[in-house]
């Protein structure tokens, strides 16, 4: 079964997702052993931004990784799991908000489809970039 990386590159929805990873030389990271919780935000996703914010955020690594880190939760949480959250402490050190009274959001974000598999973890596929604090 392909990695994290490698999934979302052969989905084809998260050209700008994997750019940024690969920017912010995270790749090495998200094939690792893991397992990781991805929230992945789509193309769309990343469209919905501030025209320009993308372009900024691949010349400040710094504030690039930070918002990637953010999308990432250690250990692999199906969304059988993800349901009886109520936050989740991510990556990057802060914590996402849960709500999973209707359908499932994450902070201001939906879960569009749960539960990728990937051979070092799972991705949840999200309509919205999530911004730390």
């Amino acid at each position: 079964m392909p990695d994290i990386v490698d999934t979302a590159v052969s989905a084809g929805s998260f050209n700008t997702l994997v750019a940024a990873v690969k920017a912010a030389n995270l790749v090495d990271t998200l094939k690792g052993a893991g397992p990781f919780t991805v929230f992945a935000p789509t193309d769309e996703a990343f469209a919905k931004l501030p025209e320009g914010t993308v372009d900024s955020l691949l010349q400040d690594i710094p504030k690039l990784t930070k918002i990637l880190t953010y999308h990432v939760v250690p250990g692999k949480v199906l969304s059988t799991d993800v349901v009886k959250l109520k936050s989740a402490k991510t990556v990057e050190g802060s914590e996402v908000k849960v709500d999973a009274s209707s359908g499932v959001k994450i902070n201001d974000a939906t879960v569009t489809t749960p539960d990728v598999a990937a051979d070092n973890g799972v991705i949840h596929i999200i309509d919205t970039v999530l911004i730390p604090a």
